[in-house]
């Protein structure tokens, strides 16, 4: 494969432009313009025989727009096709704090999440930082706004594609390119402890958000596979280390499954679980009415049943918040326009 330009870091750029026989300077002036989002033809400064070069020995594998559903709230569901006819998910949200993309990681899922429809299919392979990135730019091109948070929560599980995603953060958090804080940065794991441990060294303060979805290993054991390898017990502590050593929250995501784990009995155990494992720790709840995926026949309780939820969390003194539903009105579920595409 020839080299990945966009996935470069800035030092890296300049070594392989000095390599094919360019002035070192030329290597600033073309990161700005990829990480500005454009494709190479529309790079006024940059010599016509250096793209030219760049064109017959580099490679952008960036993604584009098969299609697109919007919703009446305004968020935009993209289905990306790779450089290699593959497809990709991203959302782009808009906020009253601004507007967030949540970006997928790896072509497909290998993890199993029984009410996922990412993990249909499986996984193809991972994403390279590129790919990641190009659905940043392609959404900020297509909506003509600027996108000032981005959320890691896509297809895929980030931490079964660590160097890609990493190199992805570094990357839009260095200052010539979005130099986006890495606080406007969130990254979802389904509980791969070593993954958790090894990111608490990275010096990256980055919000985790934990797929906990069960109260206890029995129940986490039948949705999620993952929990056989890595029981909650072992989980927590590795979320215990994170915060210890880098002083972000954790925030917990719970997919309300009807009849499976949205009991006030559920709830109590929850609370108990975190309040346990995790005391002193500064940590929440995002419970997340579970989405209708046919393929796998989950659904999710009523309004009153998601209430009497929370409201058993917060007498026990945890912090919950029900997320807002956004793009309620199309496939905006992980996986679901993919698996239909394919």
């Amino acid at each position: 494969m020839r080299p990945d330009i966009l996935s470069m870091y800035e030092e890296e750029l300049a070594e392989y432009i000095v390599s094919i026989g360019e002035e070192r300077y030329r290597a600033k002036q073309l990161y700005k313009w990829l990480h500005a989002g454009y494709p190479l033809a529309f790079m006024s400064n940059i010599p016509k025989k250096m793209k030219e070069k760049l064109v017959e020995r580099a490679l952008i594998p960036s993604v584009t727009v098969e299609t697109k559903q919007v919703s009446s709230d305004g968020t935009i569901k993209y289905l990306f096709r790779c450089y290699d006819d593959e497809y990709i998910e991203s959302v782009f949200m808009r906020h009253d704090y601004g507007n967030t993309v949540c970006v997928s990681s790896q072509v497909g899922c290998r993890m199993g999440c029984k009410f996922c429809a990412s993990t249909i299919n499986g996984r193809k392979r991972n994403l390279f930082a590129s790919e990641m990135l190009s659905q940043i730019y392609e959404a900020q091109n297509d909506t003509g706004e600027k996108v000032s948070n981005v959320v890691i929560m896509g297809m895929g599980e980030p931490f079964d594609n660590y160097d890609n995603v990493v190199r992805f953060i570094r990357l839009l958090n260095s200052e010539s390119g979005m130099n986006l804080s890495c606080r406007r940065i969130s990254l979802s794991t389904c509980g791969i402890v070593p993954g958790i441990q090894r990111f608490a060294d990275e010096g990256l303060p980055v919000t985790l958000s934990v797929s906990l979805h069960a109260p206890d290993d029995d129940k986490r054991n039948a949705i999620m596979p993952v929990n056989k390898k890595y029981c909650i017990a072992e989980l927590l502590a590795a979320c215990r280390g994170y915060y210890e050593k880098t002083g972000r929250r954790i925030s917990f995501e719970y997919a309300l499954i009807d009849g499976n784990n949205n009991s006030p009995e559920d709830a109590q155990a929850l609370a108990d679980l975190l309040k346990k494992g995790l005391s002193d720790t500064v940590i929440h709840v995002n419970l997340i009415p579970v989405n209708d995926v046919a393929e796998r026949g989950f659904k999710r309780g009523s309004k009153a049943k998601t209430e009497k939820f929370v409201s058993v969390l917060e007498r026990n003194g945890v912090n919950a918040t029900v997320r807002k539903r956004m793009g309620a009105d199309i496939d905006a579920a992980c996986g679901q326009l993919r698996a239909r595409k394919i």
